[in-house]
């Protein structure tokens, strides 16, 4: 069956949310364009599960018109549902919407919802916005592994040398999977004290950090 815009349409007009669904996964074959206009219209369905799949999809279409997909995603945000929220910061991190930063962290301040969080501190460190440098310095202190890791990683994509001081002391952490994130995070800085931290993950036990801090030195 071919999918045109018509047989989208046809979906999208269904009380059945599982032909919604389809219809805004079969949008991935249309033209970008057509896909961006159509997708307006779904991310405020009334079924959570549909709403989630159209704005996972703004992470690419909106490139279409920023300034259109800006407050459509800060609707996401402010959705009552976790997922949404999560979706719609991973959005705004891809499309690198700075003009979202308040309202990111005012979800982040607010949100008791560890993948908000997550989602939220993985999108800040692309943004490549240095604003967030005092939350992501926080979140290295949060008691769940992934949001720490993720600060890590966003750190190392801001650039700030701020944040050297920072991540090496997460070269020791317990956990390869800390280290290797803060090999990946060092490898961005010049800087003498990140260099010198990089060397000695080289002889990590874990083999995957050692050879990771290999390939940046």
């Amino acid at each position: 069956m071919t999918v045109t815009p018509e047989s989208i349409q046809t979906l999208l007009n269904s009380e059945d949310f599982g032909d919604r669904i389809t219809a805004v996964n079969q949008m991935r074959q249309l033209d970008p364009a057509i896909a961006f206009e159509m997708m307006q219209a779904v991310i405020s369905d009334s079924n959570v599960r549909v709403r989630y799949a159209a704005v996972s999809q703004m992470a690419s279409l909106g490139e279409q018109d920023r300034a259109k997909v800006l407050p459509l995603l800060l609707n996401g945000i402010a959705d009552p549902e976790p997922d949404v929220q999560a979706a719609a910061a991973d959005a705004i991190g891809a499309l690198k919407l700075t003009e979202a930063f308040d309202q990111l962290q005012s979800l982040y301040d607010t949100t008791t919802e560890w993948l908000v969080k997550f989602s939220i501190i993985a999108a800040l460190g692309e943004l490549g916005d240095t604003r967030p440098f005092g939350m992501l310095e926080d979140a290295l202190q949060s008691d769940n592994e992934l949001i720490k890791t993720a600060a890590i990683g966003s750190l190392g994509e801001l650039g700030d040398r701020r944040a050297v001081p920072l991540l090496i002391p997460f070269a020791s952490d317990e956990d390869w999977q800390v280290r290797y994130r803060v090999a990946q995070a060092l490898s961005r800085f010049d800087d003498a004290d990140a260099q010198a931290t990089l060397k000695a993950l080289t002889s990590d036990d874990m083999d995957a950090v050692a050879n990771a801090a290999k390939a940046y030195l």
